[in-house]
């Protein structure tokens, strides 16, 4: 029995408060995010499916912690049986949706209509989508000039990578992960630091440590050729491919250890030239001391840019997030006001509150710079 009035809120619950609603009101669906940062992410993501029908009010899990996760979203607040139309949770794929149903865990959690996931490994993998990484340089500095070409840098980085992520999903797949961590794995294809007129010096270091672990690898499962081969035609028939791996690796090593090194000094170098610009157009040193006031104050750190970061809803995975949120309200639509009489919620008792692409990952050849 619950000892809690929040244990009894349900999508049962709710459900039947809506129906208490005045006739054409909207109905409200109820969905639990991760963190702070996701409830601005997922906000701006379920406004475009907003109709006339359905509004969607975006939240924390933690009704009486500051705990916050995955973890706490779907199991320590959300069980399977709280979700339904009117409660869904929007969390981070992770692993979960390459591994499927490897896991129990993995397999509820596809499974379930009312969880709607990245298909990346997180939101910062969004945030970080190529195409739109120059908008976002141009927004933190104000300058247009071109600098990397980040479509062709992620893209190579992820034919880099591509061997090591497989063997990396391959221990997962296999229950031989501790032997290849994911933390092991960042580690290899994390970037120290780049120089923006050389970027290509940072791919080719990388280059070099995952051939090293990819020779380790291969050396140490010798039988493993076959299984690494079907890992691999796993993940394309996911989607994923060695041009996007970046998409798919942990978010917050891609936001922290591989695009901000290569953002953070163009971004300084594109405003030292701008300031340099507005000194040399300046006329007397009042005006120099206001239009360079005024354009600090204008730019943005890039960090804070790429949190805020929506240019990416072209992106072919965030099209299977479309399609989840779109079936998720065709079937609200279908099941408006047919419940089931077995799980029609009832009011929570107050007595019950208490206060409170190469064989077996051959490494990558030492090709040059394709940028």
């Amino acid at each position: 029995m619950s000892h809690r009035l929040n244990q009894n809120l349900n999508s049962a619950y709710l459900e039947a408060a809506n129906r208490l609603r005045p006739s054409g009101s909207r109905k409200r669906i109820v969905a639990y995010v991760e963190s702070y940062d996701d409830v601005a992410f997922w906000r701006g993501i379920l406004d475009d499916f907003e109709t006339p029908d359905f509004y969607f009010e975006v939240k924390l899990p933690g009704r009486d912690s500051l705990q916050k996760g995955k973890r706490q979203a779907m199991s320590n607040v959300l069980s399977s049986k709280q979700l339904g139309g009117a409660m869904i949770a929007c969390v981070d794929a992770d692993y979960d949706y390459i591994l499927q149903d490897a896991t129990e865990n993995s397999f509820a959690f596809n499974a379930s209509p009312y969880v709607i996931h990245t298909f990346v490994y997180a939101i910062e993998n969004y945030q970080c989508y190529a195409p739109s990484l120059h908008q976002s340089v141009v927004t933190a500095t104000l300058n247009d000039r071109p600098t990397v070409d980040f479509e062709a840098f992620l893209r190579e980085y992820s034919q880099i990578i591509w061997p090591l992520f497989v063997w990396n999903i391959w221990g997962y797949l296999h229950d031989d992960y501790k032997s290849f961590t994911m933390l092991d794995f960042c580690g290899f294809i994390s970037f120290r630091d780049i120089s923006p007129q050389h970027p290509e010096y940072a791919l080719a270091q990388v280059r070099r440590r995952v051939n090293q672990k990819v020779a380790w690898m291969q050396q140490h499962h010798p039988n493993a050729k076959k299984s690494y081969a079907s890992t691999k035609q796993r993940l394309r028939d996911l989607g994923v491919t060695p041009e996007t791996t970046y998409l798919y690796i942990q978010g917050h090593t891609l936001f922290e250890n591989v695009v901000m090194p290569l953002l953070e000094p163009i971004c300084t170098l594109l405003r030292k030239e701008r300031e340099r610009e507005i000194k040399q157009l300046a006329v007397h040193s009042q005006q120099r001391q206001c239009e360079l006031s005024a354009y600090q104050h204008a730019v943005m750190p890039i960090d804070v840019v790429l949190k805020k970061n929506t240019d990416f809803k072209d992106a072919p995975p965030f099209q299977l997030v479309r399609a989840a949120i779109q079936r998720l309200l065709e079937l609200n639509h279908t099941n408006n006001g047919q419940y089931d009489i077995n799980t029609t919620a009832t009011a929570p008792k107050p007595e019950a509150a208490h206060p409170a692409d190469t064989a077996a990952g051959s490494p990558v050849p030492e090709s040059p710079n394709s940028l």
